[in-house]
């Protein structure tokens, strides 16, 4: 993989970020505005590419990293659609079909969190690592999993936010908010349900708050699970609720008492600082990750 100058859209439930360059120390320009109606944010972000082009040049590749669920596979018929998902207006919307056809240039495309990992990868904190985690927890839940620098795909692509989780309900009677599955880990950890449980936003919450001794629950036995069926080499964890400094450390500690020594690494042992980080690239591994991908789609990877 190497340098090209690409383009990349990081397409978020609540906003779209573009960019073009060619890695994190050479972004040219870069644009934000909020997900509204496919026309209208897919004709701004086609608007933005029109006009780096201008600029800069033409993209060799866009990559593109969603929400979903979508269809990643590109032998499919839906190649590229984000399929079920419950925003409104946005079901079954050819996304990379339609920047493909205004640009005319090869576009890649997958869920927002297996992008962002791709960027973790390549210039972030799982750089040299041959596997990993990288998982959101802001307006939703979402994972992806990295093998050897490739986003892991199946029937679709994983939907780590949508396991099921032993769930107290005289300890903890919420429902959950997944349209889908109620509580979910998405249903009981993601930014809006913290809202609708405790009646503030998470940013709103004190850090001594007892919200936060539940979300870390919640996301240690998520990660109890993935670490015990995936057993990755690193778990990132990023989005705007882990903006909050507190929920790393308790996070961490629930996560070795689940265990309860039954993995015997010394990563979940004694290094667990070094195990279950933040993103390296902060808030911009999504659109970072988008240029590696556009990159990768360049290489033939």
């Amino acid at each position: 993989m190497g340098n090209e100058f690409v383009g990349g859209i990081e397409a978020g439930g609540t906003k779209f970020v573009c960019a073009v360059g060619t890695g994190p120390d050479d972004v040219r320009a870069e644009a934000r505005f909020p997900t509204t109606t496919p026309d209208e944010t897919i004709g701004r972000a086609v608007a933005f590419f029109h006009e780096q082009e201008r600029r800069h040049g033409r993209p060799a590749a866009i990559g593109i990293g969603t929400f979903g669920p979508l269809d990643p596979e590109p032998s499919s018929p839906t190649f590229g659609y984000i399929t079920s998902t419950p925003k409104p207006h946005w079901a079954n919307v050819n996304l990379a079909g339609a920047i493909r056809a205004a640009l005319d240039v090869p576009i890649g495309f997958d869920t927002d969190v297996n992008i962002a990992g791709l960027g973790e990868w390549r210039w972030g904190a799982a750089r040299g690592l041959s596997n990993f985690i990288y998982l959101t927890i802001g307006t939703g839940v979402g994972g992806g999993v990295i093998i050897d620098g490739k986003p892991v795909h199946g029937l679709i692509h994983p939907e780590l936010g949508h396991i099921p989780l032993p769930h107290d309900r005289m300890a903890d009677p919420y429902p959950g908010r997944c349209p889908f599955h109620g509580d979910c880990l998405e249903g009981m950890a993601a930014g809006p349900a913290i809202s609708e449980r405790w009646g503030q936003s998470a940013a709103e919450l004190s850090p001594d708050h007892p919200a936060w001794q539940l979300e870390a629950h919640y996301l240690a036995l998520a990660l109890q699970a993935f670490i015990c069926t995936l057993s990755p080499q690193r778990i990132i964890l990023g989005g705007g609720v882990m903006e909050q400094a507190q929920l790393f450390p308790l996070v961490r500690g629930q996560v070795q008492k689940y265990l309860n020594g039954y993995v015997q690494s010394p990563a979940i042992l004694n290094d667990i600082e070094d195990y279950i980080v933040p993103p390296g690239l902060g808030n911009r591994a999504g659109v970072l990750g988008a240029l590696a991908q556009a990159q990768q789609v360049i290489a033939g990877e």
